[in-house]
């Protein structure tokens, strides 16, 4: 499968992304699959991206979040997919360091980013369905911008954290990384020292980046409920319901999923599970948000109408 050189006693060169590599058959398997959801992603989020930009419409706080949100989508699933897709078809397996290194670094603060923006979408949507006479008034253009930049930099400050905590343990030549990507508790189980420290913080991150963000949606999405309930009309009751609860469900796919990872103990034996759960955030989560965010919007199907309409006319002129 190759070998990594040690530089000494604590440090590696490189790692082996061991992946799915107990599974030789499933592997060109989940090429294929992931490599179509991959090209799924980028077309579903840029479409969003350009769509939200473009159509004059959509200029709201709601499709300004979406548009931060496929950007973060791109660029995660770009830090991760393409190296997993070569890892699942070369039989050398093998990450530089500074490549495991520039993985875990992009990867944690992109997704640890998301986490926040998911919870300040959610508040946007309550504000705008249980206050909406004034939605314009609280969702301004300063307070959008201000909440974006605040999920960034949360994201930006937890990832130096947890990566310098992290990178300082010693790994003392192990260099199989069982995972098909490096992320914290895969790199902490490599460490030959006591971890207890960097499982204590781990487990504040956690705290901070996955339990209050889904307790925030939540509630949202409780008073949401609250709120359709009181719809008169049927119609309109079961097609506010029906978008809350495709909402809802990918959120606890995204969030529950990462819980699994991170609030597991680093001595966790859920090893061939851990791999399968990841692969709902990092590759199916990011396909399904333009689907059940944005594409299933009236405006947007209009919106993507239109931009399409407009590119017919130029191709044929």
């Amino acid at each position: 499968m190759g070998m990594v050189r040690s530089t000494n006693e604590g440090n590696v060169t490189g790692f082996i992304l061991l992946g799915f590599s107990d599974y030789p058959q499933l592997q060109k398997v989940l090429f294929v699959v992931i490599l179509i959801l991959y090209l799924l992603t980028i077309l579903g989020n840029t479409t969003i991206i350009l769509i939200s930009r473009l159509e004059p419409k959509l200029h709201t706080p709601m499709y300004f979040f979406l548009s931060h949100l496929s950007f973060l989508d791109l660029c995660f699933t770009s830090s991760v997919i393409p190296q997993l897709l070569v890892n699942l078809w070369d039989p050398v397996k093998t990450i530089t360091y500074v490549g495991c290194v520039v993985q875990l670094c992009v990867s944690l603060a992109l997704g640890s980013t998301e986490c926040v923006l998911l919870a300040v979408m959610s508040y946007d949507r309550y504000v705008a369905i249980c206050r909406p006479l004034h939605y314009t008034l609280l969702m301004h253009p300063r307070l959008c911008m201000t909440l974006t930049s605040l999920s960034w930099l949360s994201g930006v400050a937890t990832t130096l954290v947890q990566s310098t905590l992290t990178l300082q343990l010693p790994f003392c030549g192990h260099h199989q990384v069982d995972h098909f990507i490096c992320e914290v508790p895969v790199l902490m189980k490599l460490a030959c020292v006591d971890t207890t420290f960097n499982e204590a913080e781990l487990f504040v991150a956690s705290i901070l980046f996955l339990i209050v963000p889904v307790s925030l949606i939540l509630v949202s999405y409780g008073y949401i409920a609250q709120a359709v309930l009181k719809i008169r009309s049927a119609t309109g009751r079961k097609k506010v319901l029906g978008t809350c609860s495709s909402h809802v469900m990918v959120v606890i796919i995204f969030y529950g999923t990462i819980m699994f990872m991170y609030l597991q103990s680093a001595k966790s034996t859920y090893k061939d599970q851990g791999k399968f759960v990841s692969l709902f955030y990092t590759v199916v989560t990011p396909m399904l948000n333009p689907l059940i965010y944005t594409l299933r919007n009236k405006e947007v199907k209009g919106a993507l109408g239109k931009f399409l309409w407009k590119i017919l006319l130029v191709n044929l002129t």
